[in-house]
């Protein structure tokens, strides 16, 4: 007697794959939730009203190159002399050029700045 060998299927391994993503997806949902929840007599602070001001104590770079402090017009020898070396912020308007920027803080560090941080504002996209 001859045998008929009928043809095997082959299986589908998307159910493999499906298994998978599911328990993932499960074991996200259990980790999401095991950090404990805010107070919920917690009101967080609202910043949204506040007005964004350089730090008082920070030299501002102008677009058309120029430096203020506190209002007043500045230079870096000025503004260095009588100060103790240490960090220096500087505010620099978003039109300046770099070049410039560049060469204002290559003064404050040439004049004993031991550093020199630009502050800038932080997008929240």
């Amino acid at each position: 007697m001859i045998r008929v060998s009928h043809p095997r299927r082959k299986r589908d391994s998307t159910i493999a794959l499906i298994n998978v993503v599911f328990l993932m997806l499960i074991f996200f949902l259990i980790a999401g939730t095991v950090a404990a929840p805010l107070d919920p007599d917690l009101n967080l602070v609202d910043t949204s009203e506040l007005d964004g001001r350089e730090p008082p104590d920070a030299l501002v770079l102008h677009q058309d190159g120029t430096l203020s402090f506190r209002g007043a017009p500045m230079d870096p020898e000025t503004y260095m002399n009588g100060r103790e070396p240490g960090a220096v912020r500087i505010v620099p308007d978003r039109e300046v050029s770099g070049a410039r920027l560049i060469e204002v803080t290559g003064q404050l560090r040439r004049l004993g700045a031991q550093s020199v941080f630009v502050v800038t504002e932080k997008a929240l996209e």
